[in-house]
């Protein structure tokens, strides 16, 4: 299969050639995937299951329409071919803009630094599924029900464009994901772990502690009273600020959101103030590969890549300097509709669908506050940490904390449940009164949006102390 996928090639250079000057722009994409699922709830598996799949998409552009077709039988690819460039024929009738790329024939792959899981025999998978199913279960009789899920994915891409790129990537993911629902009488609590990996699938082996953290938090909520609802200044961990950072700003950093809302896109003016001169935000799927523990930006993480779907390079983009907005992620439409460069933010979740502007790892850079000081001088206020689940809508957000605890006199006082945090992002970010020394990598990230769900992104930041911020539980 490796030798004849890489002679794919060929077939794709030559349909290239053949239908290039009929559209003003064509991409071929050609995908293998090699995945595990496991689901264990309480004591039963749903789901267990090894696959191969490839399959492909066209994408064809003319006049500023587009046309898509995908396949999973190459005899047909030609047919696709001319489907896709018929439809962007029946749609286009303005002007294909496209922001400039420099074309690249390369290979590439993220490298690992362990394991590869296609290695690793799927009952060695179950096993270590069970392992940790039975440590959620045995914590306490109050753990009514639980489940964990495995998944892993490993890639292989090819890229063909008439503009000359012709890319071979591919890269490895790797995701679990743990609850357990305590109950006492009516009152129900949960407690959830994620986590996920691009470089080893040891990094999932040793996870015992986390696991039994989701478990104890579960139980331990069943006795805590609940947070009186009101508005108070709030200190939040890095695993919450990494999840704000991406899912209460970073969607709006997304230039299709903008440039198809005239309204936002007024909002999110470069140039315009949103936050404290001490915050920084960016985002970037660029690898390096001598990973510094902790460090911003280095590293592999779950949104890492060389080149985006539509093959540029990957890159870092700062977003936010010195609390003022300075860049926008982008597709290659999107910054040539916008006049501005792309970014290597184009897309898919797999071959099914055209790449969409997303995110890929979004961070919050440190700050040089120590983190004991963030409490300082808070009278009454909540401390929350870790998430359970969010929405947001626009502008406006509400996640719920994984535990969190009053704040009272400067210090950290009683644990409280039943935490959501809520506020429109822009009045947050200008809220923002200090920005800690920590940061921590949540590499647990799976985006959705557009009908692509489940999109490996990572989310990284520092602690942060946020006035004003309205927290739902029980009213006052």
């Amino acid at each position: 299969m490796s030798n004849q996928f890489s002679d794919y090639k060929n077939l794709l250079a030559e349909l290239i050639n053949r239908y290039r000057d009929r559209v003003d722009f064509l991409a071929i994409r050609i995908e293998q995937a090699e995945g595990t699922n496991i689901l264990l709830r309480a004591d039963k598996v749903e789901t267990l299951s090894e696959g191969i799949s490839i399959g492909g998409q066209v994408r064809a552009a003319y006049k500023g329409g587009w046309g898509f077709a995908t396949f999973n039988q190459l005899s047909t690819l030609a047919d696709r071919v001319e489907e896709a460039i018929a439809a962007a024929k029946m749609v286009g009738e303005e002007e294909t803009i496209l922001a400039p790329v420099e074309p690249a024939q390369v290979v590439c792959q993220l490298p690992l630094t362990g394991t590869d899981p296609r290695h690793v025999p799927l009952e060695q998978k179950k096993a270590l599924c069970d392992r940790y199913n039975e440590l959620l279960r045995a914590y306490s009789d109050r753990v009514a029900t639980t489940s964990v899920r495995y998944g892993d994915t490993t890639q292989r891409v090819i890229l063909a464009t008439s503009e000359g790129t012709l890319i071979e990537q591919s890269w490895a993911d790797m995701e679990m994901h743990f609850s357990a629902t305590a109950r006492d009488g009516e009152i129900v609590q949960t407690g959830r772990e994620t986590t996920g990996s691009r470089k080893a699938y040891e990094d999932l082996t040793q996870l015992d502690e986390q696991v039994r953290g989701a478990a104890q938090r579960a139980v331990n909520a069943l006795s805590l009273p609940s947070v009186k609802g009101n508005t108070y200044t709030v200190v939040i961990d890095p695993i919450l600020a990494g999840l704000f950072v991406h899912e209460a700003f970073g969607h709006l950093s997304e230039a299709d959101m903008l440039y198809e809302n005239p309204d936002l896109l007024e909002v999110m003016s470069i140039g315009k103030r949103f936050g404290p001169k001490e915050l920084q935000i960016f985002d970037g799927a660029a690898p390096t590969l001598l990973d510094k523990e902790g460090a911003e930006g280095g590293g592999i993480h779950r949104g890492s890549y060389f080149y985006d779907d539509e093959g540029t390079p990957a890159t870092t983009t700062q977003l936010i300097k010195d609390g003022v907005l300075v860049g926008r992620l982008h597709s290659r439409e999107t910054a040539g509709k916008l006049g501005e460069q792309a970014t290597g933010n184009a897309r898919c979740l797999n071959y099914h669908y055209p790449p969409i502007v997303r995110m890929t790892n979004t961070w919050i850079e440190r700050g040089t506050i120590p983190v004991k000081e963030l409490f300082a001088g808070i009278q009454e206020g909540v401390y929350a940490r870790n998430w359970l689940g969010g929405m947001t809508n626009g502008e406006m957000f509400t996640f719920s904390a994984g535990e969190a605890w009053m704040i009272r006199d400067g210090k950290i006082a009683e644990p409280v449940r039943d935490v959501t945090l809520s506020g429109n992002v822009f009045k947050t970010l200008a809220n923002i009164e200090a920005i800690g020394d920590d940061f921590y990598w949540d590499e647990s990230g799976g985006c959705g949006k557009g009908g692509q769900s489940g999109l490996p992104v990572g989310c990284g930041g520092p602690s942060l102390r946020i006035r004003d911020v309205v927290v739902g539980g029980e009213a006052m």
